[in-house]
């Protein structure tokens, strides 16, 4: 009678365990195939035109933000750049011979956060796109940084950076069925070491905007960039150093770059960005190999972590002996 038992057992595997695979394939066919087909041909039929709607981008004076504007103002929409250079600014508006309100804030305050959508928003009609661009990256140790107070600058550019903008921006988007875009990263996803402050800037991004997203639905749609290594300013070295300084720093930079993933062109990534926002995509992930890593991540990321540890992504060649700087009393 005791080895009947897992004789029957064995006999009964197979065929409920095709029985379950014949449930679940079609689930799996159809969430993650059928699904997002359908709703890309919907998408594609029914794009959104904004020729004539005002696009607000911030970080638009190079990479990403600049392309983009350029990739809008083909289109016929009306731009508002929002950037710290002035003077480039000024020469993304002259190149892509589009209308430019030029400012260089300093975000690091409620008012002027406050005073870019305010003047957009009463000499151009109103917001119907906001694109949230501006970033910047730190990449060191978490032993490597001398004076971790310098760090909240990440934070309060990459995270605040869209919040702000975003607060006062909600009341005209509502109004014109707008859309806001925000660019996290697949960094955000994928959690790579030597860039804890950028990575968590960027998945408070994605945990903001898809909380804000249920608030706003259906007045206001989200699309959250989930970039890779996409031609910039930002690619090419220029971060923030361990002790709080921007500086350029190429080799930085390409220590962290995946070995065998090829990089975007800036103009390239822009067409594709504004294609996807204009066919209401809610997540846009690029390049696309990308999604094949956060599946990773998601499902086996002992497997990522060991990549990681393999090719010694982002590990220290010594430990820092400086002194750290204590953190003032607020």
């Amino acid at each position: 009678m005791d080895d009947l038992l897992p004789t029957a057992f064995k006999i009964l595997m197979a065929p409920l365990a095709f029985a379950i695979a014949c449930l679940v394939l079609p689930i799996i066919v159809a969430c993650f195939i059928i699904f997002p087909l359908v709703v890309f041909i919907f998408g594609y039929l029914f794009r959104e035109n904004v020729a004539g709607k005002v696009v607000l981008i911030t970080g638009a004076s190079s990479g990403i933000g600049e392309h983009m504007a350029y990739e809008y103002a083909k289109m016929g929409a009306r731009l508002a750049l929002v950037a710290r250079r002035k003077e480039k600014l000024e020469g993304v508006a002259a190149s892509a011979r589009l209308m430019c309100l030029c400012f260089a804030p300093t975000s690091q305050t409620l008012t002027t956060a406050s005073g870019l959508l305010m003047i957009p928003s009463t000499t151009l009609a109103g917001v119907d796109h906001l694109v949230n661009n501006a970033g910047i990256a730190q990449i060191f140790a978490l032993e490597e940084i001398t004076d971790i107070t310098t760090s909240r600058s990440v934070m309060e550019v990459n995270y605040w950076g869209s919040v702000y903008p975003t607060y006062f921006a909600i009341p005209h988007l509502r109004k014109s069925k707008g859309k806001i875009v925000v660019n996290s990263s697949a960094s955000a996803i994928i959690l790579p070491p030597s860039m804890s402050f950028y990575v968590s800037s960027k998945a408070a991004l994605i945990a903001f905007f898809e909380s804000l997203r249920g608030e706003l639905d259906p007045d206001v749609s989200i699309s959250i960039l989930t970039l890779g290594f996409v031609e910039s300013e930002m690619t090419q070295g220029k971060i923030l150093s361990e002790n709080g300084q921007v500086i350029v720093k190429p080799n930085r930079v390409k220590s962290i770059s995946p070995k065998g993933v090829p990089m975007w062109s800036a103009d390239k990534a822009a067409k594709a960005i504004v294609e996807a926002v204009s066919r209401g995509e809610r997540y846009i992930t690029l390049p696309k190999l990308y999604s094949s890593l956060t599946f990773f991540k998601y499902f086996w990321p002992e497997l990522v972590e060991w990549y990681f540890r393999r090719s010694k992504f982002g590990k220290l060649t010594r430990i820092p002996t400086a002194d750290r700087v204590s953190s003032k009393a607020d």
